[in-house]
């Protein structure tokens, strides 16, 4: 069986998800969708996944549009993971409407929006050692329900008022973007320049420097090793996380074969 799985993750917890899956399902290549992927003809493999986090109630950056792109054979499995700290949101609806999901299931982990909640926040409440346990307990289930082709006895929710956040997202994350700022603390060690999907972040005179064009993906604040990139001040005594599974490094690649 070849296996794909497409995965768009900002602080790890996705991607660590993929790569449990994926172990357990072999021969997986997880194609990454912080940016527009670099494989979007699957009609030659047998099971096409997403995994992919809850932003702002629906799906994070650009990945609806990415997933619209997608060439998927009729007979292919199908399948989508969606993890989350509060609610799952409408982001399975979604991609259920343009592919048609043949299984799909929701994990609880911890919160990466830092610039709204802790990062200890996450329903059931539990530590980060705790949450690792469960995503990935989750993750061998979810692999072996896959390997067996089972199918959900139902869609996946609607959730009409995540809808008509996602929808309203954009905005705010504008906002959010528009009081995104560097201290002093910065080093210019260029990271946060490679780890932006969107091109958004530059070193200019010796400092890293943020645009306009941020999709929100909170990669450079949680993976910044110096800690100098903030949202305002509500992020400066903000404890920063990133799965410990996975390296600023990981996110960067484009394509990663497993198995």
């Amino acid at each position: 069986m070849k296996n794909i799985i497409y995965c768009y993750s900002g602080s790890g917890n996705c991607l660590d998800m993929a790569k449990n899956i994926a172990a357990m399902l072999g021969s997986t290549d997880i194609v990454m969708m912080r940016a527009y992927p670099e494989i979007n003809d699957a009609s030659s493999y047998d099971r096409v996944g997403f995994v992919f986090p809850c932003y702002g109630g629906g799906l994070p950056g650009e990945v609806e549009s990415y997933v619209k792109d997608i060439q998927i054979a009729p007979n292919a499995y199908k399948f989508a993971v969606v993890q989350y700290a509060g609610y799952m949101g409408c982001g399975l609806h979604k991609i259920d409407r343009i592919v048609g999901l043949d299984y799909w299931a929701g994990v609880s982990n911890h919160c990466s929006a830092i610039w709204l909640m802790p990062h200890y926040l996450t329903f059931p409440p539990t530590s980060l050692s705790g949450a690792q346990k469960r995503s990935e307990a989750a993750a061998a289930k979810i692999a072996l329900d896959i390997v067996a082709q089972k199918k959900s006895s139902k869609k996946p929710p609607k959730r009409i008022l995540n809808q008509a956040e996602s929808a309203g997202f954009q905005k705010i994350n504008q906002k959010i973007n528009g009081k995104m700022c560097v201290s002093d603390q910065c080093v210019a060690c260029g990271q946060c320049v490679k780890l932006c999907p969107k091109g958004n972040i530059h070193l200019v005179a010796g400092k890293a420097s943020i645009g306009k064009n941020c999709i929100g993906c909170m990669s450079c604040i949680e993976y910044c090793p110096q800690k100098a990139i903030n949202v305002g001040k509500i992020t400066k005594k903000r404890e920063r996380f990133h799965n410990a599974n996975v390296a600023a490094a990981d996110l960067m690649e484009k394509v990663i074969h497993i198995g």
